[in-house]
């Protein structure tokens, strides 16, 4: 039997590779068809013209499916091995309904693209990177509660880890926004695909793209830690 047939660890690995198949796919799909430029597009970017737009919407709302799966196992298995401790039981149903929260932004990303529903995907944005920080947060103190009896160490280590990149890469994310779009007040930035690296922020944009590529992989991360519990 391999590792990831063990228990319901094929839950986590599905979402994982599905998810950083459908972020590459989409890149490689684009930058193919000239859509956007290769040095480092917005995700949204490379789901925002058809054909990719298609396939984008269609993987992120199979890894939205995903996610409330490994979320749901996640909130029955620490449940179950801590039926009578009400501090825990109340912070992993607070973490599932974080959790559920964050898919349903993540099925508003996939729906309602950048360039043609802006505020509505900033919304979904919000509720998937948002509301999925603060599920991170929830289980990095659950994983801290249930050691050393369920959790060893090393796993609420790593787990604490991955929540200082994910939350880094909000902050960096977020202003460099800020300095981006109020440098270049005025201008159509939400329809803007292509850029010039002599162009006025240009810097600023590298920044908030690549922070935004570190965002979404440090949440594939923190599900790959949970691999192990599956199992």
């Amino acid at each position: 039997m391999w590792w990831f047939q063990q228990g319901l660890s094929v839950l986590p690995v599905a979402l994982v590779v599905w998810s950083a198949a459908s972020f590459v796919f989409s890149y490689i799909t684009a930058i193919v068809l000239h859509h956007v430029d290769p040095l480092v597009p917005y995700i949204s970017d490379t789901g925002t013209i058809p054909p990719e737009r298609c396939v984008f919407g269609i993987m992120l709302n199979i890894s939205a499916f995903l996610g409330m799966a490994t979320m749901y196992v996640r909130y029955k298995q620490v449940y179950a091995l801590n039926p009578e401790k009400s501090k825990i039981i109340m912070l992993n149903k607070t973490g599932l309904t974080l959790g559920l929260m964050s898919c349903f932004g993540l099925c508003i990303i996939a729906n309602f693209q950048k360039c043609i529903l802006y505020y509505i995907h900033v919304v979904g944005a919000c509720l998937t990177f948002g509301v999925g920080a603060i599920y991170m947060l929830v289980q990095t103190i659950l994983s801290y509660l249930m050691q050393p009896e369920v959790h060893s160490k090393d796993i609420f280590w790593i787990r604490l880890t991955v929540l200082l990149w994910c939350c880094s890469s909000i902050v960096s994310m977020f202003v460099s926004s800020v300095v981006l779009y109020s440098g270049l007040y005025g201008t159509n930035l939400v329809q803007k695909l292509h850029w010039d690296p002599q162009e006025k922020g240009y810097t600023a944009h590298i920044i908030s793209t690549v922070s935004e590529w570190s965002l979404a992989f440090s949440f594939l991360s923190f599900f790959l830690t949970y691999i192990r519990d599956f199992q």
